[in-house]
């Protein structure tokens, strides 16, 4: 048996950071449920066609183990699958820009409030407080803020490392989040 066996995690998620937390949640024995958009999923399933099928490498890497379903969540239908998804979870995990998700009615507070047990997890590329809290981030403009790629490249040339090193690290901090609340 593993040790997340008999947890459900419901991940609106997309990209690299969040997918990669829930694949480790998965990867111990959770159920991850993967919403996903109507048109097209996930934008990760396109990043290239390296898998049979015409998978993206990173999608497919991010994404074993896992349950998916498309829900349009412009819709009341949409959003009223996505509530009765969360409503069997122990865990809503989600990466959308800053504000959709409580635009959306699935805000950290309100969820919290119609469930006081369940553990909800939202990433941001620069958290709830602060002046860049409604910026949007992605890996590649963090590693620049953050100076990696004058490492990579050179003075004339930056270069963004190979691997996005910038969503896997928040991945695996909401990812140890995760378990050590989900373990209690």
């Amino acid at each position: 048996m593993l040790p997340l066996e008999g947890i459900t995690v419901v991940a609106l998620e997309q990209a690299v950071a969040a997918p990669f937390a829930s694949r480790q949640l998965a990867d111990l024995g959770a159920r991850v449920v993967k919403v996903e958009k109507v048109d097209g999923g996930d934008f990760a399933r396109a990043y290239d066609a390296g898998v049979r099928g015409g998978l993206g490498t990173h999608f497919a890497w991010l994404n074993r183990s896992k349950e998916s379903v498309a829900v349009d969540l412009k819709t009341d239908e949409g959003r009223a699958i996505l509530d009765d998804l969360i409503a069997g979870a122990d865990v809503f995990l989600q990466n959308l820009a800053p504000g959709a998700a409580d635009r959306l009615g699935f805000g950290a507070a309100r969820l919290r409030e119609r469930d006081p047990r369940l553990i909800v997890v939202d990433m941001s590329g620069y958290g709830a407080s602060g002046p860049y809290r409604d910026k949007r981030a992605y890996d590649m403009l963090v590693q620049a803020e953050a100076g990696l790629i004058s490492v990579t490249g050179t003075p004339e040339t930056p270069v963004k490392a190979g691997t996005p090193v910038s969503d896997i690290a928040a991945g695996m901090y909401a990812f140890s989040d995760m378990r050590d609340r989900v373990s209690h």
